[in-house]
């Protein structure tokens, strides 16, 4: 539950995955997280539904999985970006 809020850094190559019980919608927030994030949302079948930028102690904005996902990954801001990772790729060896 607490993710990664009150965490000043992560390492450039870090991040936290999140693993859901089953297939749901779901919804994230920044609340306490100091550090702006990406989060990739990733579906049973290892596709990427969405990414999204969460800015720092954004308390107002509900970041939501564009359809009900198994896996989310959060990682430094930017980073799918800068390593080509849009949303209809599959992950590979993450969930295995």
């Amino acid at each position: 539950q607490l993710g990664l809020m009150y965490r000043c850094s992560m390492a450039r190559d870090s991040g936290m995955l999140f693993v859901f019980d089953t297939d749901e919608v779901q919804r994230f927030w920044m609340k306490n997280t100091l550090i702006p994030l990406s989060i990739a949302f990733i579906t049973r079948d290892s596709l990427i539904a969405n990414i999204l930028e969460m800015a720092p102690l954004d308390t107002t904005t509900p970041y939501l999985s564009s359809k009900p996902v198994r896996y989310a990954l959060e990682m430094n801001s930017g980073w799918f970006q800068t390593h080509e990772i849009r949303p209809g790729d599959t992950v590979h060896g993450l969930l295995d």
